[in-house]
């Protein structure tokens, strides 16, 4: 458990200068020592929407509802995802 929250910690630290790459690393080592944790994929959703990963983004917030399906940090981040995605369809179609 300390591991876990070692990890956590370097994710959101990662988060707060930026570095989202680096935080999602942390942040998927964290789910390797418990699945069950639903900040760390809300927090894990955040950085892939940060990195215009939405599908990402949206199967994260998936999993949380799954288990907690009344998390609305999950809610508003998957909205986010599928407004990502729709931009991206309709930015595809006028190519």
């Amino acid at each position: 458990m300390e591991k876990f929250k070692k990890l956590k910690n370097e994710g959101n630290d990662f988060v707060k200068v930026g570095e989202y790459e680096e935080a999602v690393n942390r942040y998927s080592e964290c789910m390797k020592l418990n699945t069950e944790e639903c900040t760390v994929y809300t927090n894990r959703a955040l950085c892939y929407l940060k990195l215009y990963k939405y599908e990402e983004a949206k199967q994260d917030c998936d999993h949380v509802l799954q288990i907690e399906d009344t998390n609305i940090k999950a809610f508003y981040r998957r909205a986010l995802a599928y407004k990502g995605l729709q931009v991206r369809k309709k930015n595809m179609a006028g190519i």
